[in-house]
């Protein structure tokens, strides 16, 4: 006898096709068979060591998480109550080009202080991995959800070049070419770019395209954080689809936003760009967050060259009082590049995190706000939090447009990712409520996705952009990655006020057949593993 039936469910499989009612077998960590409309039909009805009476919810495949930066947290947090609780059954890691594998000793130490604001300094872990293989490895010993790996291209270039602005040389550029085909041997789905960040940003697109004929090889996609979300969105856009089209690799636009005052209501600009790409044979896809407020490092928005060297050298500068100038004037009448070309406006820069549990009195408030408390001018603030905190602190930024955000997400390559950052005491809201927000806010509120057309974007698309030939829908024979939702509560619990309450109106989840969200509440149960690559047939 199969473990579980899930009895009279309303089925959204995934495909984007109309909702039916069925009950549904699950054992040995798949859908054994599914019976539809068995009640109504008088049919002999399925039978199991356990019946869950799914009357009034959704059953619907498991949600893919394209953009998160769980790296640590899934090893930190057994619980990771923050996605799983969403319905997030696979995250996508080692996303914007940082990360923690391929690396050694050095790079490692480096990488760590670098994205700490992203996943704390990792004092806790014990980082007994060098290769992408060997994180891989550590994953599979038992997490809440699945996750899969992108190779870091930042990380990839601190190892084999450093954090210097120049070009590659031959010799180093063959050394990276390596690193990766490992990576993705090992089973990486791809390639990452942070091409805002250091030193992924110090890259040339000749640098890039030779890695992505490498990646293209294999099978995978590249993943860029391209460079630029503001002044030069659409001509940072542009760049990535060319070179991708040269290099013959898939494209996955990472957080596809139009931001910015400069970029108000031109979301229709990028998506002609991606359907003349799209018609001309291109393999595209984005994935984009359901809020207005960006997320990221404080140290993130400086001028690239105040980056240059890695962050020892990064705080050196912001200790010079004389360079310390020549950065406040990039970042507020130039435009820092880090801060995508525009001057920074003080008062969208919200700090929402720090590591230095003396400094929390900012957190929640602008920097324009602190600065004002503190009387003194907004960069003697933010310059003097990120030498206290060593470059910890995050921050939101509210620069978004909502009818962008509501025209990118309607787009036929669109899927989901949470860009969720889980550090901080005032982490954004996303991080928790991303997916539920979907469901609740722009399916059932709004009228913006039908709920068919929404679970295809958060499952089926982003499976088949992964590659994975038995996740993304409800089919026989397909893994047991599954959520049940009640589609007329299910809703985001977590705001801007209190961003870590977990969603209504998600009573289960399953993971290989196995709940790890149950009644509502979490189980003991790791039953995430690696997802690794498929090989091209």
């Amino acid at each position: 006898m199969e473990e579980l039936v899930i009895r009279d469910a309303d089925v959204v499989d995934g495909s984007g096709a109309d909702a039916y009612r069925a009950d549904v077998v699950v054992g040995g960590g798949r859908i054994v068979s599914i019976v539809k409309e068995a009640a109504a039909a008088g049919c002999q009805r399925p039978k199991a060591r356990r019946e869950l009476d799914a009357e009034g919810l959704v059953l619907s495949p498991g949600f893919v998480d394209m953009h998160a930066h769980s790296d640590l947290a899934l090893l930190r947090d057994p619980d990771h109550s923050a996605k799983a609780a969403q319905g997030v059954t696979l995250e996508v890691i080692g996303q914007d080009g940082l990360s923690y594998a391929p690396v050694d000793d050095r790079t490692l130490g480096e990488v760590r202080r670098a994205i700490a604001g992203w996943n704390g300094p990792g004092d806790d872990i014990d980082f007994d991995w060098r290769t992408v293989g060997e994180y891989l490895d550590r994953l599979d010993r038992g997490i809440a959800v699945n996750a899969a790996y992108l190779i870091p291209q930042g990380t990839v270039r601190a190892l084999a070049v450093g954090w210097e602005d120049r070009a590659a040389t031959p010799a180093e550029l063959d050394r990276m070419r390596r690193l990766v085909a490992e990576g993705l041997e090992q089973g990486a789905v791809g390639l990452s770019s942070g091409l805002t960040y250091t030193p992924g940003m110090y890259a040339r697109d000749a640098e890039l395209t030779e890695l992505c004929r490498v990646v293209a090889s294999y099978g995978g996609y590249y993943c860029p954080h391209h460079r630029s979300y503001g002044a030069g969105a659409l001509e940072a856009y542009a760049e990535m689809v060319a070179l991708t089209r040269e290099a013959g690799c898939s494209l996955h636009l990472a957080h596809a936003t139009m931001n910015f005052g400069v970029n108000k209501g031109r979301a229709p600009e990028l998506l002609t760009l991606l359907d003349e790409a799209l018609a001309a044979g291109s393999d595209i896809s984005l994935d984009t967050y359901p809020y207005t407020p960006g997320c990221t490092t404080l140290a993130a928005v400086l001028p690239s060259w105040a980056s240059e060297g890695g962050p020892e050298e990064t705080l050196r500068r912001l200790a010079d009082e004389e360079t310390a100038e020549r950065v406040r004037h990039h970042l507020e009448v130039t435009g820092s590049d880090g801060c995508h070309g525009v001057p920074i406006e003080w008062d969208t820069i919200e700090i929402s995190g720090v590591h230095d549990p003396a400094l929390a009195d900012v957190v929640g408030r602008t920097v324009r706000e602190s600065a004002d408390r503190r009387r003194e001018e907004p960069w003697a603030t933010a310059r003097g939090l990120l030498l206290a905190d060593r470059l910890a602190p995050t921050i939101l930024q509210h620069v978004g447009h909502e009818e962008n955000v509501r025209a990118i997400m309607r787009h036929r390559v669109h899927t989901g990712g949470s860009d969720g950052i889980l550090q901080g005491a005032k982490p954004h809201p996303r991080a928790y409520g991303t997916f539920p927000h979907y469901l609740g806010h722009y399916v059932r509120e709004s009228g913006v996705l039908s709920l068919e057309e929404c679970v295809a974007h958060l499952t089926s698309r982003p499976a088949a952009r992964l590659r994975l030939p038995d996740r993304g829908l409800v089919r026989e024979g397909y893994r047991a990655d599954l959520v049940l939702f009640d589609p007329a509560t299910v809703a985001a619990g977590s705001t801007f006020a209190e961003p870590r309450r977990l969603p209504t109106g998600i009573p289960h989840v399953l993971v290989d057949g196995r709940f790890v969200i149950e009644d509502g509440r979490r189980t003991d149960v790791l039953a995430g593993r690696a997802v690794r690559r498929t090989p091209p047939a």
